[in-house]
């Protein structure tokens, strides 16, 4: 991290609302979810550009929705007339055929779709109010016009079982890659861990399922594993920070959606201030107690929502 002057990539989650409430959403977004204090259309612009200006190579849109956002096509522009290379994570609700032209236009790098079910009553069931065949029908389009969308599963204890079956679907949607890993404790899955999470083993066959599916399709479609769950990306990343930057809704700068520290507000300061702020950020002892503690409370994690001042 400390070689660079300039952050190698943005995570930008452009609002918290989102018309989907799906269980295991790390973000707790969701229909008159998003912030009172969201970044306005030109503090947004504005950072575009500061982006540009600084350097930056490769930003990935998050949420919520970032589809929703009145002006997320104006930033794409922006980005893209620089050639910053873009990332898309999306219900794929909104993207119909006019949205893949304008995608296929910009020339985006990556389009992830999530997919939690390979039915509409096991994927509607973990994405209440995603309809299953308005995602199925994005990752086709975004296919035919080869921008190569990514299908993004996320395992919990209601859909585990089809995952191989969610790879057979990748496969004939024109995915390519199917993008997975452990169910991550925060938000609603955090609030609803008990309940929602597969068991190690359940996942552990799971993983050999979707190994043995791939090498039956001939690796078609590439197999993606995340390999942490979120307590060990924790770990990792204190000793081994990202060259990156989080931005969060309102603007604020954190180190990880895992922790609720904010360093720095891209509202009244520019991206070299909050760069230095995060490379300092993750040498301040609350942030390696708070990492530590979590290991054995992990009702901390419930708090990765929050914005505490660090």
């Amino acid at each position: 991290m400390g070689d660079y002057q300039a952050p190698l990539f943005l995570a930008w989650q452009l609002t918290n609302s989102c018309i989907c409430r799906c269980l295991h959403c790390c973000e707790e977004s969701g229909p008159s979810r998003g912030w009172p204090d969201e970044m306005s259309r030109g503090q947004a612009l504005g950072l575009a550009r500061e982006i540009i200006r600084v350097g930056v190579p490769y930003v990935a849109f998050g949420g919520g929705e970032p589809l929703a956002v009145p002006h997320f096509w104006e930033i794409l522009e922006i980005l893209r007339k620089d050639g910053v290379e873009i990332k898309i994570e999306t219900n794929g609700l909104l993207i119909d055929e006019a949205a893949a032209d304008r995608l296929k236009a910009l020339g985006v790098a990556c389009v992830q779709v999530s997919v939690d079910g390979a039915t509409p009553a096991v994927h509607e069931r973990v994405r209440p109010e995603g309809p299953f065949e308005g995602a199925v029908d994005s990752l086709k389009r975004l296919s035919r016009r080869g921008l190569g969308p990514e299908l993004v599963f996320v395992p919990t204890r209601l859909n585990i079982q089809e995952a191989p079956e969610v790879y057979d679907l990748a496969v004939s949607c024109g995915a390519r890659a199917f993008v997975t890993g452990p169910l991550m404790r925060l938000g609603r899955a955090a609030l609803s861990w008990d309940t929602l999470a597969p068991s190690p083993e359940d996942w552990r066959l799971a993983l050999e399922a979707l190994k043995a599916r791939a090498a039956y399709h001939h690796q078609a479609v590439r197999l993606s594993i995340y390999p942490w769950d979120i307590l060990e990306e924790m770990r990792v990343r204190l000793e081994s920070p990202q060259a990156m930057i989080l931005v969060v809704p309102n603007g604020k700068v954190k180190l990880l959606n895992a922790m609720p520290f904010v360093v720095a507000d891209l509202k009244m300061q520019d991206l070299p201030e909050a760069w230095a702020a995060v490379q300092s950020g993750w040498a301040h002892p609350r942030v390696r107690d708070f990492i530590e503690m979590a290991a054995t409370d992990h009702s901390l994690l419930r708090h990765a929502n929050e914005c505490w001042e660090l």
